[in-house]
């Protein structure tokens, strides 16, 4: 068929027909006619790439959104995607939340009850067991970006006792006490006791006591008790609170504080150490 077109417009070309305009011409309508039907792939290409851009122009665009898109990540929202069911089921395994960098940034700090995610070096893993540098930045870029999973460093829990809580479990009814109060956690997976681990601390001042919602399937502050730290993680390392499900779809939700710690009263002291 193409080849068919071409010798037609050949054959016109060169020999005119009497009072056809521009006989005898080879004008830029029959080269354009003639180039796109030796190159169509030139033609997909064309189709492609937004008007009036060339390709390098398209590559550099690409880096530039890519760039804004990772110092966005990194300074203000970045996307989280949970590995584990130890939060369910409040966050299920493969759901993406938006961690809130600018929570903890203008002087408020981690609350009783909200969901934070943080570098557990030093206190949940050693110091150093990020493994190879390059490839832990090539992870954390794609992390950044909500494409892979997190550092083997970072960690999703629910905040459950602040600097100076004193936080035991558990009470003649079953349940944890922070500062002598109660709290009734509906947000833990059904069937789980508040923990099968019994503990009485005092969290030191700035630092945080967490524990994972899935309290049977979650390894925490708990399994930390007998480490250096015990198992408290420091503020600083908080990198921001989950505020959002992002993904999938479906399950699109704003994570809202519980109110299940609204009782409970301000420590006594910021006093740290074990309570004996």
């Amino acid at each position: 068929m193409d080849t068919t077109a071409g010798n037609t417009e050949r054959d016109r070309s060169s020999t005119p027909g009497p009072g056809v305009p521009g006989a005898g011409e080879t004008g830029e309508g029959s080269r354009s006619v003639r180039s796109g039907d030796s190159s169509g792939v030139s033609i997909l290409l064309g189709a492609l790439r937004p008007s009036g851009l060339s390709w390098r122009r398209v590559l550099l665009l690409g880096v530039v959104c890519t760039g804004l898109v990772l110092l966005f990540s990194r300074f203000v929202v970045q996307p989280f995607q949970i590995p584990s069911g130890s939060m369910e089921p409040t966050l299920r395994i493969g759901d993406r939340v938006l961690v809130n960098k600018l929570a903890y940034r203008f002087g408020e700090e981690p609350a009783r009850g909200d969901l934070i995610v943080f570098d557990g070096a030093g206190s949940f893993v050693p110091e150093g067991a990020e493994g190879n540098p390059v490839g832990a930045a090539a992870r954390g870029v794609l992390a950044a970006l909500g494409l892979a999973e997190p550092a083997e460093t970072d960690f999703v829990k629910r905040v459950v006792g602040v600097g100076g809580d004193r936080v035991v479990c558990c009470d003649k009814g079953g349940r944890i006490a922070v500062n002598g109060v109660a709290v009734d956690e509906g947000y833990l997976h059904p069937g789980d006791e508040p923990s099968e681990v019994p503990f009485d601390i005092v969290v030191p001042d700035g630092t945080l006591w967490v524990l994972g919602d899935h309290r049977s399937n979650s390894r925490d502050s708990r399994d930390h008790l007998g480490s250096p730290g015990g198992g408290m993680v420091p503020v600083e390392r908080v990198i921001g609170r989950a505020d959002w499900i992002g993904w999938p779809l479906g399950r699109w939700a704003s994570l809202e504080r519980t109110d299940a710690f609204s009782r409970v009263p301000q420590a006594p002291s910021a006093a740290g150490g074990p309570h004996g």
